[in-house]
């Protein structure tokens, strides 16, 4: 297999209506006359004509001499799935992710590639992503945009603080696929969300095993995407799923770079902290929480922050009879 200089992973579930828009953009792209590139389109399980979609564009642009446009069909159901198969299938030195809602700038490929070029030790890196909402935002909603993976950090680069879990999204994030392949397991805890509880935390735990193999996690300002933001993306019964989600992996996540003395400390700070936090909501807000969204989304946050340990254990327990399941059925 020839070494790519690039590659653009688009993992969709259902995005026939979306994710050409997101192909539209990329295929104008400036500056990349002599960057040899590629896009991969992973269908996780798709019911839609997704496949069809993606055979007219590989048509139309069969001639391209530096650029090729691929399908591959991944049908274990999960974001961490479909992209461990773009990584496996990836040509490319570098390999962004892009969502099939994301909208990059024209120089968005030129960018990234410029920036892993000049930043060796960098494992990964994100840059600025913009809200493109359907409708206004709830007031305040400056103060959750991170969950929705907005990130507007102003005109300067810096190394993220992951010993703090202040890490870019998995959506247009780029990583450098030889610090993917040192460092990730194949075996991942988390699969994206899948289920109910809509558990995430699936981006994180990937560069958190970057940062704990040394590689350097970096915001770069002049990356710009516009992330499509839906209307009920924004309505209450979504956001508190979101909250809830995105609270109850964090204790997972922290145990990922943690030392086995710091582990009790750990479940101690976790649940602590955050029951400090919602008693301060509570006070707060008091008398305003029934039509305060963006604070009724905080203390959801925080309460299943506060629970995670206790999901953490539940979650090894399920684990471990699973494994001694398929241990017998061997």
């Amino acid at each position: 297999m020839n070494e790519l200089d690039f590659t653009v992973a688009i993992p969709t579930y259902n995005g026939a209506k979306r994710f050409p828009q997101v192909l539209d953009r990329l295929l104008t792209q400036t500056g990349l006359e002599n960057i040899y590139w590629e896009i991969i389109i992973v269908d996780n399980n798709s019911s839609d004509d997704t496949f069809e979609v993606v055979q007219n564009y590989q048509e139309k642009y069969k001639f391209n001499s530096n650029f090729q446009l691929r399908y591959c069909l991944e049908t274990e159901q999960g974001i961490t799935f479909a992209r461990l198969r773009a990584v496996n299938e990836a040509k490319g030195k570098f390999i962004a992710f892009l969502d099939d809602d994301n909208l990059p700038a024209p120089d968005w490929v030129l960018q990234s590639y410029i920036f892993g070029q000049e930043h060796p030790q960098a494992g990964a890196w994100s840059g600025q992503i913009h809200g493109a909402y359907e409708v206004k935002p709830p007031e305040n909603f400056s103060r959750i945009q991170a969950f929705l993976a907005i990130r507007e950090h102003g005109q300067k680069s810096y190394l993220f603080d992951a010993d703090k879990l202040i890490l870019p999204p998995g959506a247009a994030l780029v990583i450098r696929k030889q610090a993917w392949c040192e460092s990730v397991p194949q075996q991942l805890s988390l699969k994206g969300r899948i289920g109910k509880l809509m558990v995430s935390g699936d981006d994180l735990e990937i560069l958190l095993h970057l940062h704990k193999s040394g590689w350097e996690i970096w915001y770069n300002p002049a990356m710009h995407v516009d992330h499509q933001i839906p209307h009920w993306r924004l309505e209450k019964d979504y956001l508190m799923n979101l909250a809830r989600g995105c609270g109850l992996c964090i204790f997972q996540l922290r145990l990922i770079n943690a030392k086995n003395w710091q582990k009790p400390i750990l479940v101690c700070k976790t649940i602590l902290g955050n029951f400090r936090r919602i008693l301060h909501h509570r006070v707060k807000y008091r008398g305003q929480l029934e039509n305060n969204i963006i604070a009724l989304f905080e203390i959801e946050f925080y309460l299943s922050s506060m629970l995670s340990p206790f999901y953490s254990l539940m979650f090894y327990f399920n684990q471990l009879a699973v494994n001694n399941i398929n241990i017998k059925n061997d």
